[in-house]
């Protein structure tokens, strides 16, 4: 991707790309690379959006004149604009592109029991520790959710399903032929499930994914265990498919993983109860029905009355 470099008299370094990239599992990466003297934020980049001849202009407010000799002087702009990056991680969360690089960052996340904000193949999800209680607190507590309403799980791969919930009755291929891809396949966690009881309380079903996202997958891979996901939105608003869509959840999150404009639509993923041997049950129709009954048929299953 080429790059246009601007550096000013400060030590100021922009680097504007001239392309929009693209990320390793195929989403739109929208966002800029942006260094100001090692702060690197890319939501610093979204104040001074492109617009390099303000960094030349001679009295930009906060940053003394660019042009000559700073008021500030240079050690006194590398205080400043960190001072701002933290404040901006404080009060927004961190956006940074959903890469392989980044997994690390979601992960440690996720181990501390943060909220982080991710591109699935439908959707933007919220996630957390399906396994910490106060994690998935605080999920709810960000969309303003009732705790009756109950939170799907993430996890990287189908051989880890038996890992919490049963699927002794299903036929062996189904699974497979379902997963990875927008579908969520509801069953019975069973007293083995590693998933802790206080997930969905007295809902005796677990919603399961494993979205067409490398991300996503990747970071499940990682992290080893269940990740709790829902959409980004507050309950009653409609489900996201840019990050810019839920910015006013991005304090709540530990960090927004950019994977660009998704281009689904908002129907979400096709949600299938498979808790009866043999029978489905459509619980959401979502953005893949049609392609999900034809597998189920094939396998023999018949939709429950």
């Amino acid at each position: 991707m080429a790059m246009a470099k601007v550096v000013s008299n400060a030590g100021l370094v922009i680097f504007h790309p001239t392309k929009v990239g693209f990320t390793g599992h195929g989403f739109p990466l929208r966002s800029h690379k942006f260094n100001l003297n090692h702060a690197r934020h890319s939501r610093l980049f979204n104040q001074f959006h492109g617009h390099t001849s303000l960094l030349a202009r001679p009295q930009l407010k906060g940053f003394g004149n660019l042009c000559g000799v700073s008021a500030m002087g240079e050690m006194g702009i590398a205080q400043h604009n960190e001072s701002l990056a933290q404040q901006v991680e404080l009060d927004m969360g961190m956006v940074v592109p959903a890469t392989e690089c980044h997994v690390e960052k979601a992960v440690k996340a996720l181990r501390d029991g943060k909220v982080i904000a991710v591109p699935t193949d439908t959707l933007y999800g919220l996630a957390c520790d399906a396994c910490s209680p106060a994690a998935v607190q605080k999920i709810y507590e960000i969309k303003g959710r009732s705790m009756t309403s109950p939170l799907a799980v993430c996890i990287s791969d189908v051989m880890d399903f038996n890992r919490f919930a049963i699927t002794s009755h299903l036929p062996d291929g189904l699974l497979q032929s379902l997963l990875p891809g927008p579908v969520t396949v509801v069953l019975n966690p069973g007293q083995e499930s590693l998933l802790e009881k206080s997930l969905n309380p007295g809902i005796d079903t677990i919603g399961i994914r494993i979205p067409e996202c490398d991300f996503i997958r990747m970071v499940a891979h990682d992290f080893g265990s269940a990740i709790a996901l829902t959409s980004a939105n507050q309950s009653g608003q409609p489900s996201t498919v840019s990050i810019e869509e839920f910015k006013q959840l991005w304090q709540h999150c530990a960090y927004i993983f950019d994977g660009g404009q998704l281009p689904v639509g908002r129907a979400g993923s096709t949600i299938i109860d498979l808790t009866r041997p043999n029978l489905y049950r459509v619980l959401r129709p979502g953005s893949a029905l049609k392609e999900t009954i034809e597998i189920l048929e094939r396998f023999g299953f018949e939709q429950a009355g």
